[in-house]
């Protein structure tokens, strides 16, 4: 099955924004590569780009997308933790926009949380670029329980995207989360290619004959995530997209939900990650 946009479902944002659940990472992708990166992917289905401020490629991503119809695509950046005061994010978010050669973003969210820079101020900040027309939907990347519900005392957000795959399964955020009626979405959700090393997730693909990095993909977006994988290589972007196929029973969701966890990849500590 060859992926198409329409064989991707969407999630319904608190707010009422449609995203797509599965999209293309761009985090390590710079220049040529990630401009081609971005293009092939939209031209074999993804309508979902992952970018931020931190990556240093959305001019990259910004020529990837060009010439395509904007309102078919659905683009988020990220704001990094120290500038989130909000004449700073507007600012910012204004930069996003010239690097990516559009009027608006479809989503923008904090990077990385801030106890220095009070979160009703940020919030404030999203408000105006959403009055503005700038965005169209804001949310947090890398809130811990405490930080979300912070949050949440403010404004709803339209996401929490996190670390998020079959060895850090984010278990009792994901539940915070799905209470406070917040979607979650996933970062390297293959552990970075771990996945393919694990006995359980590679006897679930053979049973399927599909990939461990598809198993790992479809395991989250049956758990009702969005899922963002990275990748510069075709042939791996059409796997990861190819994962509407196939279902996995509740046995094997059982099975991968007790694989052994703590297995997390991103150190974020030096951000205040274990508030």
């Amino acid at each position: 099955m060859t992926g198409t946009a329409n064989q991707v479902p969407t999630i319904q944002l608190p707010g009422g924004v449609a995203m797509p659940q599965l999209g293309l990472g761009t985090w390590e992708l710079r220049g040529d590569e990630c401009e081609r990166a971005v293009r092939f992917a939209i031209e074999v289905g993804y309508r979902h780009i992952d970018t931020a401020e931190g990556y240093g490629n959305e001019d990259a991503v910004g020529r990837g997308i060009r010439g395509v119809d904007r309102e078919s695509l659905f683009i988020t950046s990220k704001v990094w933790r120290s500038r989130l005061g909000r004449s700073d994010l507007v600012a910012v978010c204004e930069n996003s926009l010239r690097e990516l050669g559009t009027e608006y973003l479809d989503l923008l969210l904090v990077h990385w949380p801030n106890s220095d820079i009070p979160i009703g101020e940020t919030v404030e900040g999203f408000m105006d670029l959403r009055q503005a027309g700038k965005i169209r939907a804001w949310g947090v990347s890398n809130f811990t329980e405490s930080h979300h519900r912070e949050t949440v005392a403010h404004h709803t957000p339209a996401t929490n995207q996190v670390e998020l795959h079959p060895f850090f399964n984010q278990r009792q955020l994901s539940a915070v989360c799905r209470d406070l009626g917040v979607p979650v979405t996933a970062y390297s959700p293959l552990a970075r290619g771990r996945v393919a090393a694990d006995p359980t997730i590679r006897g679930i693909a053979d049973s399927h004959g599909v990939t461990p990095a598809q198993v790992a993909v479809r395991w989250a977006i049956q758990h009702g995530y969005a899922v963002i994988p990275k990748s510069a290589d075709p042939g791996r972007m059409r796997s990861n997209l190819n994962v509407f196929g196939f279902q996995l029973s509740g046995q094997e969701i059982t099975a991968i939900d007790a694989l052994p966890q703590g297995d997390r990849l991103v150190d974020g500590s030096w951000s205040e990650f274990h508030r």
